[in-house]
């Protein structure tokens, strides 16, 4: 047995001392390397962020506004609530570019219900619903959205923006068409592209024309989704629902309305376009909205059929995947919805005040495009360095308005863009236009 062992363990020796050391092998390897041909170098652009064109873009503008004298328009600093007034480098300034549509931003009352939930819930349900993170508030904002919009039931997602991209990118693939307006959303445009689905736009509001790419397309594949906004964001419209509706019948496709900016906005109560056009609100199939603004919150949802919405809480990724919306966020949402149906005057306000500055601007000369006057009116003035002009000398009187600059926007249509709150008064709304026509004149 001893002697075995011994020329076992020579025969290893032996063909440990013929197999070749690790440096050898390194060495092996850079030789192999060494003769290869050296492969193609990168141009120096595709290694560099600096170089990328989005940063590109980002510094032609700079450049453009310090040739103009002009300050950065974008990401200024608001020191509180920004409501109808905002406080911006240590001045208080008429506001023009907040989304507190009713004015529950701030508002106390809104402010109790979120400190109240963070105790209860703490500041974070630290895991998705699905898993651990569910909690009974979450289930309470899902039904007091549904019923609001009086569909069967309701999700929340953390992000308004995930919100289209997750249900689109989940509910159609390959075999189905996506069609939308043509200012649809961005979120709505990556989710449709996610999806695989094929994507076609028709005109702004050209019903006709979505009706003529139904009538060309719809055969060709499964399912059809047809997707428009309640409130254009960057002109005020809005689209013509019952006809929307008849079309979607027609054509055998669902129907998706983001209400972003029209809840809360139109209607007598603020529910939305559906109220405004006095719809029933299951003829719509998916009604999808943000809780950052009337909601005075943050993150989306879907509203609609049970079907549809458990089929989101079990499989859309943007929901499944991620954390659940913490308790403080989802209170004030919740606060409000409950809040709306007892003050109908700040609806009321809202819409007053908005037509009211409608009507002032128009009367002025000034381009309003197709705005109805609903919390959201531009000022077209056609030029991208104009429109930064502007919005930095009324920023330079108290006045905070953003402008809306070519890519954003055609060079032509380039504006300043109003968003009006209940909390705006017709005294802030005249003191702001007179400025505007003021240096209108003499631009």
């Amino acid at each position: 047995m001893t002697a075995k062992r011994s020329e076992l363990k020579r025969q290893l020796l032996e063909q440990a001392r013929q197999r070749p050391s690790a440096r050898s092998v390194s060495n092996i390897g850079l030789a192999g390397q060494a003769s290869r041909p050296a492969s193609r170098k990168v141009p120096e652009r595709f290694t560099r962020f600096d170089a990328h064109p989005g940063y590109q873009q980002i510094a032609l503008m700079r450049q453009g506004a310090e040739q103009l004298g002009l300050k950065d328009p974008f990401f200024k600093v608001h020191e509180g609530t920004a409501g109808a007034t905002s406080v911006i480098d240590g001045r208080t300034c008429i506001n023009f570019a907040s989304y507190n549509y009713l004015g529950y931003s701030g508002d106390p009352r809104v402010n109790l219900a979120s400190t109240q939930a963070v105790e209860q819930y703490g500041t974070s349900v630290s895991a998705s619903r699905v898993v651990s993170g569910e909690r009974p508030i979450h289930q309470q904002l899902e039904q007091a959205i549904a019923k609001a919009y009086q569909v069967d039931d309701a999700v929340v997602f953390v992000s308004g923006h995930a919100t289209n991209v997750s249900t689109l990118g989940y509910l159609l693939g390959p075999k189905d068409l996506i069609v939308h307006d043509a200012y649809i959303h961005n979120s709505s445009l990556v989710g449709a592209q996610l999806s695989g689905a094929k994507r076609m736009s028709f005109s702004h509001n050209d019903l006709a024309s979505l009706d003529a790419l139904l009538e060309r397309h719809r055969h060709q594949f499964e399912r059809t989704l047809v997707v428009v906004e309640g409130l254009y964001s960057m002109d005020g419209d809005i689209p013509d629902l019952p006809e929307l509706i008849a079309l979607k019948n027609r054509h055998q496709a669902w129907l998706m309305v983001d209400e972003a900016h029209s809840f809360g906005v139109l209607g007598d109560t603020g529910l939305g376009l559906r109220e405004h056009f006095n719809i029933d609100p299951r003829e719509v199939d998916i009604w999808m909205g943000t809780m950052s603004k009337t909601l005075s919150g943050c993150g989306g949802y879907i509203a609609g059929s049970v079907p549809l919405v458990e089929t989101l809480r079990y499989f859309a990724p943007g929901f499944l995947y991620s954390v659940g919306m913490p308790a403080q966020v989802a209170a004030p949402s919740l606060k409000v919805l409950e809040l709306m149906p007892e003050e109908p005057e700040r609806v009321e306000k809202l819409q007053a005040v908005s037509r009211y500055f409608l009507e002032q601007a128009n009367a002025r000369g000034m381009d309003t495009g197709p705005s109805i006057g609903a919390a959201v009116v531009p000022v077209i003035v056609g030029s991208s360095p104009l429109a930064a002009q502007l919005s930095h000398a009324l920023f330079e009187q108290g006045m905070n308005v953003q402008p809306i600059l070519h890519p954003a926007v055609p060079e032509k249509s380039a504006r300043l863009r109003f968003f009006i709150s209940c909390e705006h008064t017709q005294e802030q709304v005249d003191q702001t236009l007179d400025a505007l026509e003021d240096l209108l004149s003499n631009a």
